[in-house]
């Protein structure tokens, strides 16, 4: 385990290691099924126990990480069962937000998603996969920021953190960067063209894609997945 030294004067100390330890996970460097102590990871992210104490209790409300008696914090591995549960949240969740952000969006905002696609199409032409998946999570949560909810935000945000955690992505295996970055193209079409209907059923066939392709590469049934309760 290699994490970067937090600056420990910052002000909003705890909502760092939280990130830290969130993008850690997401990135395997805090494997799952591994074990680690309070002071462990204190130490290697330079500050003091208690920041850490209270980042990990926010983890563990989002199903990663498990405080283990007398043992210390696992981080938890994302099953099939988790990628369905997921994946009926964000569709729960983003859909309806889709549709709001249809019937709210200024033409500032509407510019502002443009310039996202425009350069997730700019990184999937280079192939840049890290990059479009940047700037694919940054369009989500722009999206569900112009419905004036920031708590969906940072809900889908975590959703999407639990399915990274597993390793799991279709970028490159069941479609390719080009493809992903088009589904986002029918959203934000919508949105422009203020068409609710439209944007949440844009939304809807982008999260349902994603789910139906995860599920199958990691060796489950698309067919039988239940996510889809708006189906």
């Amino acid at each position: 385990m290699s994490l970067e030294p937090i600056d420990a004067s910052r002000p909003s100390l705890t909502s760092e290691v939280l990130a830290r330890l969130r993008a850690a996970i997401a990135a395997g460097t805090l494997s799952p099924g591994s074990l680690h102590s309070v002071s462990e990871l204190a130490s290697a992210l330079g500050v003091s126990r208690t920041p850490v104490r209270e980042a990990l209790i926010q983890l563990a409300g989002q199903g990663m990480v498990r405080f283990e008696r007398n043992r210390g914090i696992r981080i938890l591995a994302t099953s099939l069962h988790d990628l369905e549960e997921i994946f009926t949240l964000r569709i729960l969740l983003e859909v309806p937000g889709a549709r709001a952000a249809a019937a709210r969006a200024t033409p500032d905002a509407i510019s502002a998603l443009r310039r996202t696609l425009a350069q997730m199409e700019r990184a999937a032409r280079a192939d840049d996969e890290l990059r479009l998946m940047e700037l694919d999570r940054s369009l989500h949560r722009s999206i569900l920021l112009i419905t004036g909810n920031t708590r969906l935000a940072t809900v889908v945000d975590s959703l999407r953190d639990l399915v990274l955690a597993r390793g799991a992505s279709t970028a490159n295996i069941s479609r390719t960067l080009l493809d992903i970055a088009e589904e986002h193209r029918a959203i934000v079409e919508a949105i422009a063209r203020r068409d609710p209907a439209g944007a949440g059923r844009a939304m809807h066939e982008h999260v349902h894609q994603t789910g139906r392709l995860l599920i199958a590469q990691e060796g489950g049934d698309p067919e039988a997945a239940t996510f889809d309760w708006l189906a």
